[in-house]
């Protein structure tokens, strides 16, 4: 082994840290020195185990001298090693600060002399020291995205035709969850593996981590193994419930907690909502070079939990009312959380094109996001994006540069009314992207799998297009089915709030902005009526909502 740190996955050449100085960093001096006043220091002999695959907790290791090796399946059949660590390196991965079990068991390959910084004392360390925070925090989030690219961490084994493996395929994709997908018609290795994991193809899909098996498990049950379920609390009254984690949820998350409220966000499906499913997005204020919805929203959870706002995801809202001056919400799981204002950030579910056999291709062909799981998919075929807003037009710049092929499909005479100007530019000097104007789909080609799309150019006729993916971005619906009769909805279903809703409990002209017609409770980004669907503005919208729940919880006491 080399005196350099090796990054090592089946089928990917070694790299080292002199070629990924982002991702694993050497310390100077003065920030070692900076860390140990947050640590503890000791040493641990060679083949001393100091923490174990799906281990709750877990603290950030800086090795002094020594070596330390992060291992896959330690001790078991599948034993491999992931990456190797010597002096002035740290060891760890984004699940430190999200409190998430440990993926990989790390071992000591000699003596080794090292300081250990717990959870707790390394979020007050980042909050002190805005350098070192960066250079932890940017090692971090590239080292999760280098597992997601070499498909380590959880091993899915299913049929890509099971409705339950594309909702765990999509749960681990939307959760940033490292992971490999085996597929039962397609890879030879699946009968090997489970026979090896006693497990019948009728059982599948199955969720492979180490020694444990999950057999079919619910979003619900994957979660709660993988760390994302905090312990239940204390049935209490809280001041601030935000239901929705994505831009919007997390800006109101952060300001809730920083400003002294008591702060529980809820998030179906996946921090960071629709918006932390985009590849890029390079039009928000202070990030000239861009960055990914994924890093934004993983930016913002850390803020949130440095300011001790907890955010439960996969936690599904299903019911709410008023009652006595607060307001209480059910939860999919029977549980009830009571909070004196709510603000509602739900956002949008995607729309769905009326196609037949869309569903049975849904997950194995046609997707509502472009993520990097998709892209290795289909890496060097022809695909088809849907859709002329920016997530359509990010999406087709995203996949041009790991697909053969990207053709644009826009119902519009152009994109001049839907897409940013930016976005328009790149897409046209882009030599991978096609843009069909006057152009909807048609109807899908293919059983089990996307073999082509049939497409209907207006004034030209059908023409036969063969993509073997369908990316759909063709608007979304609000996630209000469940408020109805309780909040007041446009005709589209979104969430009427301030002057526009009708008078209820509270007379319009006293209603606060993003109020709804229940006091104390608001609605804020894309699903509520007239927003701007932009990531800043839904940002600014839920900063601005904590203020307009100050006033509220203030007119109440006055």
């Amino acid at each position: 082994m080399s005196a350099r740190n090796r990054y090592l996955s089946p089928g990917a050449a070694a790299v080292t840290a002199d070629e990924d100085a982002v991702a694993f960093p050497e310390l100077t001096n003065g920030q070692i020195e900076i860390l140990r006043g947050f640590s503890t220091e000791r040493w641990v002999d060679a083949g001393v185990v100091i923490y174990r695959q799906r281990a709750a907790s877990f603290g950030l290791l800086v090795i002094l001298d020594g070596r330390l090796a992060v291992v896959d399946d330690y001790g078991g059949a599948r034993e491999r090693l992931v990456v190797e660590y010597g002096p002035r390196r740290f060891v760890g991965e984004y699940n430190l600060l999200s409190e998430q079990a440990a993926y990989f068991t790390v071992v000591a390959r000699e003596r080794t002399h090292l300081l250990e910084v717990q959870p707790a004392r390394l979020r007050e360390l980042m909050a002190r020291d805005e350098a070192l925070s960066e250079l932890i925090l940017r090692a971090l989030l590239r080292r999760r995205a280098r597992l997601i690219g070499d498909h380590l961490g959880l091993r899915i084994i299913g049929s890509s035709y099971s409705a339950d493996s594309r909702r765990l395929l999509e749960f681990t994709a939307r959760n940033r969850v490292p992971h490999s997908w085996v597929d039962v018609e397609r890879d030879a290795a699946a009968e090997d593996l489970l026979r090896d994991f006693a497990v019948a193809p009728a059982e599948t899909p199955v969720v492979t981590w180490g020694s444990l098996v999950l057999r079919n498990p619910t979003n619900a049950e994957l979660a709660k193994v993988l760390g994302f379920a905090p312990a239940r609390e204390p049935a209490r009254l809280i001041d601030l419930l935000i239901i929705g984690a994505g831009p919007a949820g997390l800006a109101a998350s952060v300001y809730g907690a920083s400003e002294g409220l008591s702060t529980r966000a809820l998030e179906g499906t996946a921090v960071g909502g629709q918006a932390g499913t985009s590849t890029r997005i390079e039009n928000y204020l202070g990030f000239p070079a861009g960055l990914s919805g994924a890093e934004l929203a993983a930016r913002a959870a850390l803020q949130a939990a440095k300011f001790d706002a907890r955010i439960t995801a996969p936690c599904q809202a299903v019911g709410l009312h008023p009652h006595e001056g607060m307001h209480v919400v059910r939860l999919s799981d029977g549980s009830q959380v009571a909070a004196r204002a709510v603000v509602i950030a739900t956002g949008a579910r995607y729309r769905r094109l009326a196609l037949a056999g869309l569903s049975e291709l849904e997950g194995v062909g046609v997707y509502y996001a472009a993520t990097p799981e998709e892209a290795s998919r289909h890496a060097g075929e022809t695909v088809a994006v849907v859709g002329g807003g920016n997530s359509a037009g990010q999406a087709a710049l995203f996949l041009a540069d790991r697909t053969r092929r990207v053709y644009l499909l826009v119902r519009r005479d152009d994109l001049a009314a839907t897409m940013s100007r930016y976005l328009i530019d790149q897409i046209t000097r882009h030599p991978g992207v096609e843009v069909l104007t006057r152009t909807e789909v048609l109807a899908l080609r293919g059983a089990g799998e996307l073999r082509g799309v049939t497409a209907m150019v207006r004034d030209d006729g059908p023409r036969e297009l063969d993509a073997r993916a369908l990316f759909v971005f063709i608007g979304a619906d609000p996630h209000t089915q469940w408020l109805r009769g309780v909040v007041a909805l446009d005709r589209s279903g979104f969430i009427l709030t301030g002057r526009q809703a009708p008078a209820a409990a509270l007379p319009v002209p006293q209603r606060l902005p993003f109020e709804t017609t229940v006091p104390g409770i608001f609605a804020v980004g894309d699903v509520r009526s007239g927003s701007i669907k932009r990531v800043a503005s839904a940002v600014g919208e839920g900063s601005m909502a904590v203020r307009l729940v100050h006033e509220h919880l203030a007119r109440r006491l006055g």
